[in-house]
């Protein structure tokens, strides 16, 4: 590049070159003064901060450029004027006590004012001070591209906090009106009803209308119907069990092959599965079990269940859960239990089992002998009505029928009240039985999960003495032994799960026995105020019934009210007076009498 300058221009370079390089440190400022000068149309911002400092190795290097442009100046004179038009211009912007981008001391102004702005917003910042240096900048600059508009004497420019508010408020209007616990925790309202029986003579059975009204999410609607049969119900209890190792299920009522198309049987077996998917569904882990769901929603039900046991057998209690860790869980010995908790828990279930039967028991022999007291009062019912219907003396015939239906009316009260006792206290005690049942598979499977647990340390132990005993031998079975290392790495895996399993499986029969304790109280609690108020209510009914009767026997002493019709009555309301009509209906009544 000096080539093609004339002689006196590369040496006014040099010049500058050569003052510059004996002051060490002004080389790169000195380059950009020259750049600024001739090329950069932004320099008014990029030396802002550096002209000040730069200013008086400035000035040096313009001392020393004078001598050699003299001597050269007479053949070329066109260096003169740039340089004049240059440093005027440059000096002029040094000497602004402001600069381009405004004084040092309130730099930091705008920026106290304004509000933090996120880091990763960072072209906020310079909107945001944008304001502040377009008031104190000249109206023409042509470096900045902002409207004009906003040059003024105007504040800083701040996201208001209102609007800053507005997407919480948006977000707290748009949030569902219930709570994240009652989210978590659907609620079922399940009915079973409409007992038919359907079928020919020899695949007869009965079928129940089950409808569900829930708000879980999982659901394909809010409400929705479907047919069940009893078998259906013991497959959801078997699967839910199988697939729930250590949680007490609700079980079904048990099978009857007698008597199981008799109407007061059909009843207490809709009300006992009534209540089991009540309780399935509310329960926290079961709620949520596929199966139920598909119990509940499928219309399709025997397909659904054939295709999913192709694809995923049911697992039984030695090949799910428990089996899956590959161990024989099938215990040879005698199951000693180690915990004292979960000893007296089964001592008090098996003596709970004990009273409820008894007590369901004594309920059996109540309930007979209201039943055999209804059927006493219907044959007394129907001798007293046969005797009113020989009887001459209406006097005596009018009580005796009056009796007959008031008998008939205590038959169907003992008859309703026996009932209800099998409804609401009956049922109970037998849900419990079954229920108490069910806890024992629980302590079943948790047995069998001890079972695995040793037994998998036993394998372990056998393995661990088989690589001892390749140890000894030395290194001339060293696959042998290595394939002996990872048989023992998986063992002790096994063994691992298998304890954690235990543990998990005991823990959570604690919490299940808690649940199973408080249900208990509650449930019988309110089967015996149920069972108090309807005997209660029936024996109302019957003094009530007596009370009517003996007004009735203690009426005027000529006039009955059981048969005699209100002929006096009808003569004290006429007017017209006494006619031969009259006296000769008197007569014919008087000589019946």
């Amino acid at each position: 590049m000096l080539s093609k300058l004339p002689t006196s221009t590369s040496q006014a370079i040099l010049s500058t070159s050569t003052t510059i390089n004996l002051n060490r440190g002004s080389v790169s400022r000195s380059h950009y003064l020259e750049m600024d000068v001739e090329e950069s149309p932004w320099a008014d911002s990029s030396q802002a901060a550096s002209q000040q400092a730069s200013q008086p190795e400035a000035a040096a290097s313009q001392s020393s450029n004078p001598a050699p442009s003299a001597s050269s100046s007479a053949p070329r004179p066109s260096r003169g004027p740039r340089r004049l038009v240059a440093q005027p211009t440059r000096l002029e912007a040094v000497d602004d006590p402001l600069g381009p981008l405004g004084a040092a001391t309130e730099d930091n102004g705008p920026a106290q004012d304004a509000p933090p702005v996120p880091p990763q917003k960072e072209q906020m910042v310079i909107r945001t001070t944008m304001p502040q240096t377009q008031q104190q900048r000249r109206p023409a600059d042509p470096h900045h591209i902002d409207d004009d508009e906003n040059d003024g004497p105007k504040a800083p420019r701040a996201p208001p906090p209102v609007e800053a508010a507005q997407p919480s408020a948006v977000r707290s209007s748009n949030q569902p009106s219930v709570s994240v616990e009652q989210a978590a925790k659907p609620t079922f309202q399940i009915t079973v009803g409409d007992p038919h029986k359907v079928g020919d003579l020899t695949s007869s059975h009965i079928v129940y209308s089950v409808r569900t009204k829930t708000t879980s999410k999982g659901y394909k609607q809010p409400e929705f119907e479907v047919k069940r049969r009893y078998r259906d119900f013991l497959w959801l209890y078997t699967t839910l069990h199988g697939n729930n190792p250590g949680i007490v299920v609700p079980p079904p009522p048990e099978k009857q092959a007698v008597g199981r198309f008799d109407s007061n049987f059909v009843e207490s077996r809709r009300a006992a599965l009534e209540k089991m998917l009540n309780k399935t569904a509310i329960h926290p882990t079961l709620q949520h079990d596929p199966d139920l769901k598909l119990f509940l929603e499928s219309e399709t039900f025997n397909v659904d269940v054939k295709h999913k046991e192709r694809r995923e057998p049911i697992p039984t209690e030695s090949k799910g859960v428990l089996g899956s860790l590959g161990i024989n869980v099938g215990g040879g010995n005698k199951f000693v239990e180690q915990d004292d908790w979960f000893h007296d828990r089964k001592v008090y279930l098996d003596a709970l089992e004990n009273q409820l039967k008894g007590l369901l028991k004594a309920m059996e022999t109540m309930v007979g002998q209201r039943k055999m007291m209804a059927e006493a009062a219907g044959d007394f019912s129907a001798s007293l009505h046969a005797l009113s219907t020989v009887e001459l003396s209406p006097s005596l015939s009018g009580p005796l029928d009056a009796l007959s239906e008031l008998q008939l009316t205590i038959r169907d009260v003992y008859d309703r009240q026996a009932q209800q006792d099998v409804l609401t206290f009956g049922i109970i005690l037998e849900e419990y039985i079954r229920l108490i049942g069910s806890v024992k598979q629980a302590f079943g499977q948790r047995q069998k999960a001890f079972y695995s647990w040793h037994a998998a340390e036993s394998e372990l132990q056998k393995k661990k003495a088989t690589q001892d005993k390749l140890l000894r031998q030395g290194k001339s079975q060293q696959d042998r032994l290595n394939q002996m290392s990872a048989e023992v790495g998986e063992s002790e895996r096994k063994v691992h799960q298998a304890r954690l399993l235990f543990e998990d499986m005991g823990r959570l029969m604690r919490s299940e026995l808690d649940r199973f304790e408080k249900e208990k109280v509650e449930d019988f609690k309110s089967g015996v105020e149920t069972f108090l108020e309807s005997a209660v209510e029936a024996q109302k009914e019957l003094i009530e019934k007596w009370e009517t009767f003996l007004m009735q026997l203690d009426a005027e002493d000529d006039e009955s009210v059981f048969y005699r019709p209100p002929v006096y009555q009808q003569q004290q309301q006429q007017k017209g007076g006494d006619t031969a009509v009259d006296r000769a209906r008197a007569r014919i009544d008087e000589d019946s009498d």
